[in-house]
């Protein structure tokens, strides 16, 4: 299963190599969206409110999908098809009656005959296909039945896995970032950034957008980078929600004074906790409404599914309305930070002492 990585899709798309079908996967959420966005543009140009069709892979009508490849362009070269997480595993949102194979099979005979006009984009960003490392190509092999689309993609089209970066990747990407915005940051920085901000390319966006803001165009140093940035420690947080839900009064005690080690973004500390305790609070609501992990993720734009994941499991051992009650407590304590002169570490030891306490 050959595939192609970003960088040479984008090499492809500048000489004006446009293929007619494109399958893009990958934990990097943020560069799917991306390269989907360039095929896109080079394919319709401005024109996508003519010559653009958004279908969602969940609700995927065969015989319409064939009816709209079939159909000539209007204003623009090329008419372009983009169908999201279209999932081979469960095609549809709801499968009474329905079998994955039937569906799948349809939609691959529906792909047979793609005329030279048509561009088809398969994009995944809702939900995480199963894979396995080639250790001699570094590549992802699809394990699922997504397999069988991707590999027909990479016969007949482009399949494009977009892997999370490593962070001297990262860490070049940052400093072009920065020197497009007129600053400057080292590699050295740059790498000290990616791996505070744990490879997520959303947070070390906003990150970037924060740091330029403060230094001016100035040079980005360590020094200013450690004081606005808070290193992530989210399996840490995780423990401390974890703790707090199943009353463990030591462990959420050791998990706060792991975090509280970082004394100089203290304040930030609780941001993260406050962070961890709406996750639970969405899936809490989320499951009272009979909603599953992948809509809690969708529906709030989450990267990593496992915060998701983790928040589901975490929350089911407490009530909405001690959750409630823990929220209103986090929020009080960010009014008494902000407002007083208090000792960080007392308060938000009062702050876990105080949501321990709650009932459900």
């Amino acid at each position: 299963m050959p595939q192609t990585d970003p960088k040479s899709i984008k090499a492809q798309l500048k000489k004006g190599e446009l293929k007619n079908l494109y399958y893009i996967f990958g934990k990097n959420i943020p560069e799917v969206e991306k390269i989907t966005k360039f095929i896109i543009r080079e394919a319709v140009g401005d024109n996508e409110e003519f010559a653009l069709n958004k279908l969602d892979g969940r609700y995927l009508d065969t015989s319409e999908l064939y009816d709209m490849i079939q159909m000539m362009p209007m204003m623009a070269e090329h008419n372009c098809i983009l169908i999201n997480d279209y999932n081979c595993e469960k095609p549809r949102e709801n499968m009474a009656g329905l079998r994955a194979d039937d569906l799948n099979k349809k939609l691959m005979e529906a792909l047979k005959d793609i005329p030279p006009q048509t561009v088809v984009i398969f994009n995944v960003t809702g939900f995480e296909i199963a894979v396995k490392a080639d250790f001699k190509t570094g590549k992802s092999i699809i394990k699922d039945k997504n397999k069988k689309l991707a590999d027909y993609a990479a016969k007949c089209g482009e399949l494009v896995e977009c892997a999370i970066k490593t962070e001297a990747e990262l860490a070049k990407d940052i400093a072009a970032s920065v020197s497009a915005r007129g600053g400057l940051i080292s590699l050295d920085t740059a790498r000290e950034l990616a791996e505070m901000c744990q490879s997520d390319t959303l947070t070390i966006k906003n990150e970037i957008d924060k740091l330029c803001s403060y230094a001016q165009k100035n040079e980005i140093t360590p020094e200013i980078l450690h004081n606005l940035v808070h290193r992530q420690s989210d399996v840490t947080f995780f423990k401390l929600a974890d703790a707090v839900a199943a009353f463990n009064r030591r462990a959420a005690f050791d998990a706060l004074d792991e975090l509280m080690q970082d004394k100089e973004n203290r304040g930030a500390v609780l941001a993260n906790i406050t962070a961890s305790f709406v996750d639970m609070y969405r899936a809490a609501c989320a499951r009272k409404c009979g909603k599953q992990i992948i809509d809690v993720k969708n529906d709030f734009g989450y990267v990593w599914e496992f915060k998701v994941k983790n928040a589901f499991r975490d929350s089911s051992r407490m009530s909405i309305r001690r959750l409630r009650e823990c929220i209103g407590i986090l929020r009080d304590t960010n009014v008494k930070l902000n407002s007083g002169g208090g000792d960080e570490k007392i308060i938000l030891e009062q702050t876990v002492t105080k949501m321990l306490m709650t009932k459900n």
